[in-house]
């Protein structure tokens, strides 16, 4: 079973159609499930505030090793400090949420993401496929990159952690579940991943 939490800021019926996952917020449910899906968007102190109660659930839930999947804000909340209201995240991973510069800000449409590694998480997708992203926000780190999207503003360019896996814990700045038949099929092949042990 697929455990998809509700943030109340999530587009969770396209997600739900695509994993066939139980929507919920009930700890137990989690507790049993073998995969979880987080989405969300909006402010990420929200987004905390609303995942307090299960932050124990929830980091118990990736040290068994067990697959975890966040969408968007769903993936910045697993990182410690965050420029937004100088909330703190749940620190699973390392590094920090940092704000896109005003020119760039915010970064919302349709953009490429480049594979920096092969992943489960790839399978029959192509290298430089579009996703839709929206978002003012992104994860800044390195070691657990692998795909990387840039944006323009004029002459001037950035280039960001799009897609992260961290062992048994995979992120996505994009919203698979508005990118059309490729992010389908990368909810699709979330959906097989197996479990790794940390």
């Amino acid at each position: 079973m697929i455990a998809i939490i509700d943030l109340g800021i999530g587009n969770l019926s396209n997600v739900e159609k695509v994993l066939h996952g139980n929507i919920t917020d009930d700890p137990y449910d989690i507790e049993k499930a073998d995969k979880l899906v987080v989405p969300g968007v909006g402010n990420f102190t929200t987004a905390k505030k609303r995942l307090a109660p299960l932050e124990g659930t929830i980091t118990d839930f990736i040290d068994d090793g067990k697959p975890y999947l966040g969408i968007c804000l769903g993936m910045q909340v697993l990182f410690g400090y965050n420029e937004e209201g100088d909330t703190e995240g749940l620190g699973v991973l390392e590094g920090g949420v940092k704000k896109i510069k005003d020119r760039f800000s915010p970064h919302i449409g349709w953009n490429t993401v480049k594979f920096l590694s092969d992943s489960e998480l790839y399978r029959g997708i192509r290298d430089g496929s579009f996703f839709y992203f929206v978002h003012s926000y992104y994860v800044d780190t390195e070691q657990i990159m692998i795909g990387e999207t840039e944006f323009s503003h004029r002459r001037d360019k950035k280039t960001f952690p799009s897609v992260i896996r961290s062992k048994n814990v995979y992120g996505t700045q994009f919203h698979p579940e508005k990118s059309g038949e490729v992010g389908i099929k990368l909810l699709k092949n979330f959906k097989e991943i197996g479990g790794e042990a940390r």
